[in-house]
């Protein structure tokens, strides 16, 4: 591996700093699932490593009713899936639990996921779906953004190396409102998502739809949030053909390539057929089912 210079700072007023010391040369460490394995395979190089772990407001997890949940940076999947506080929010603890093993998931961040933001993070649909924006702090303060914001590009983001991720805030939890994210792969073997799809929705007193989000992941250069299609829902009754018209106009957005995990048909067609089972599953959990996608 590659020498480099451990920081371990307190606060994040002492991580910016180091970061703008190092004049692009520095990188962040969460869990270190990915940028460990990066610095050893040369696939990035960094004159300093800067561990946010010690910085207590990273690795805060909190509910409350008015303000939603808020999900430090450095909180791990493991400590997610834990925490009671955090069941409102189906499609997040789906995903969490099938990013890695068990082992991975006690090391591995939502936060660290967004931040590689790569276009298969299952993390990052499940973000959108539900609503969720981000706090980064930098040389200039801090600064909420929606995280449909945040990824720009096939491992690009707007910290470009300036700003650190802060936390993760997710609005309080509706009455009536349900979420899901499933991924299709491959096999096991590969454990990089072909396509995936996350839903939310929120049923209004009179069975109606009232509110809706779609996003899609690993079909295009960054997760989709495909608002038109989660329009087409609002105001309607959730019958098959309501959620089939949306997951038709949800597939539209997808833009993917051909590659060795899928030609770009087969990932439309994904795109589909995910969607409507995440809606399906999110309209069940909206009205107080329970459902297990992925045991943990």
């Amino acid at each position: 591996m590659q020498s480099f210079t451990y920081h371990a700072p307190r606060s994040v007023a002492e991580a910016t700093q180091l970061l703008a010391s190092g004049n692009g040369s520095s990188v962040l460490l969460a869990g270190g699932t990915d940028i460990l394995v990066q610095l050893r395979e040369n696939l990035r190089h960094a004159s300093h490593v800067i561990d946010v772990k010690r910085i207590a407001e990273l690795v805060e997890l909190c509910r409350t009713e008015q303000h939603g949940l808020l999900l430090g940076a450095a909180v791990t999947c493991s400590q997610l899936l834990q925490d009671e506080a955090t069941k409102p929010y189906a499609a997040l603890r789906d995903a969490a639990q099938i990013i890695g093993g068990w082992q991975i998931q006690s090391r591995a961040t939502i936060g660290g996921n967004l931040c590689n933001s790569s276009p298969a993070a299952d993390s990052v649909p499940a973000l959108l779906a539900l609503g969720a924006k981000v706090e980064v702090a930098g040389g200039e303060g801090r600064q909420e953004v929606p995280v449909s914001h945040f990824c720009t590009g096939p491992g690009k983001n707007i910290l470009e190396g300036k700003r650190l991720l802060v936390s993760i805030g997710f609005p309080p939890p509706a009455k009536q409102s349900g979420s899901a994210y499933q991924r299709f792969i491959p096999r096991y073997e590969m454990d990089i998502a072909v396509a995936s799809a996350a839903s939310f929705v929120r049923v209004d007193i009179d069975g109606t739809i009232a509110e809706a989000r779609i996003a899609l992941g690993a079909v295009g250069p960054k997760a989709i949030l495909a608002q038109e299609a989660a329009d087409l829902l609002r105001g309607k009754v959730p019958d098959d053909e309501t959620i089939e018209n949306a997951a038709r106009r949800a597939a539209t957005y997808a833009t993917p390539i051909n590659d060795m995990r899928g030609t770009i048909e087969f990932r439309q067609q994904l795109a589909y057929v995910l969607t409507k089972r995440t809606l399906q599953t999110a309209l069940r959990r909206a009205a107080g089912e329970v459902v297990t996608l992925h045991p943990h």
